[in-house]
């Protein structure tokens, strides 16, 4: 019997109080268990934290599993080592020290960079179970293991699926006029990138539409830029679910432009999910 396991990382701000209510909400709708995880440098200061954490959750959800857990050392590790055999990770805008500030800090960015499963990253301000639709933003068919999150996220709410998949024009290199203009190499090459792209939803999806067969799908492909049309569509989704793009420097793992703009702007929480899964060391 596979043990399912939500995690949620809490430091005692109110914006951890609100990750801790959708995680929980989370773990409800999984059948899963929740994991309460405090980072701290001394593991006797966890206890005031933990406690209130536990008093919350028994009095809201009574039937859920529980596990408080005091780790020592950073947020960022600790939370990136659970996120492995987590089936979902969840983390607020806010809090965990450096997180603290009117953006999403580099300490959040660089858990979003490491985290070895699904990251969910709470913002805006409606509540988890208010009927809204899943939101995914898909580039292409490498994204499946998102498209797979955003569907089953669909199913178990009973909510629609809107699929956005954006793509702009590339830049054409001037020509010489054609004699017959229908077919202009730079036009006929733009022709076929238009049909490969509305092509990529129905590909990468068609599995998935067969075995969520009651789950509304609504797929668009818009030809503007991913990051602005992604952003506008939070506004009135439940959650966006998108695929972590993750690009390694000497620096380490670091996110893509789309994903920075979510986390940054976005109107309502951002469900972040790896195409690979990068090591973490303490």
């Amino acid at each position: 019997m596979t043990l399912h396991r939500v995690v949620v990382g809490v430091d005692g701000s109110l914006v951890s109080v609100r990750a801790l209510d959708w995680a929980a909400a989370e773990a409800v709708r999984r059948g899963a268990v929740l994991r309460v995880v405090y980072a701290v440098r001394d593991r006797d200061e966890a206890a005031p934290v933990l406690g209130c954490s536990a008093a919350r959750l028994r009095r809201r959800y009574p039937d859920l599993p529980v596990a408080t857990v005091a780790v020592e050392g950073g947020a960022v590790h600790a939370l990136a080592r659970e996120s492995a055999e987590a089936d979902l990770t969840v983390v607020g805008t806010r809090g965990f020290g450096a997180l603290t500030g009117s953006a999403f800090g580099s300490v959040g960015l660089k858990l979003a960079a490491l985290a070895q499963g699904p990251l969910l990253v709470v913002r805006g301000d409606h509540p988890c179970d208010d009927g809204r639709h899943v939101l995914l933003g898909l580039e292409d068919d490498r994204d499946g293991q998102a498209a797979a999150f955003a569907f089953q996220e669909a199913d178990r709410r009973g909510v629609r699926l809107r699929i956005l998949h954006s793509w702009s024009h590339r830049y054409v290199t001037p020509e010489l006029p054609s004699l017959v203009p229908a077919r202009s190499v730079g036009r006929e090459r733009l022709a076929r990138d238009a049909r490969a792209e509305d092509a990529v939803p129905r590909y990468a999806l068609t599995r998935l539409e067969d075995q969520y067969a009651d789950v509304v799908v609504e797929t668009d492909t818009v030809r503007t830029a991913p990051a602005r049309v992604l952003l506008e569509a939070t506004r009135e989704a439940a959650l966006v679910v998108i695929g972590a793009h993750r690009r390694t420097s000497v620096l380490g793992p670091r996110l893509g432009p789309v994903t920075h703009t979510l986390l940054h702007r976005a109107h309502c929480p951002v469900v972040l999910v790896p195409r690979g899964r990068p090591s973490v060391t303490p």
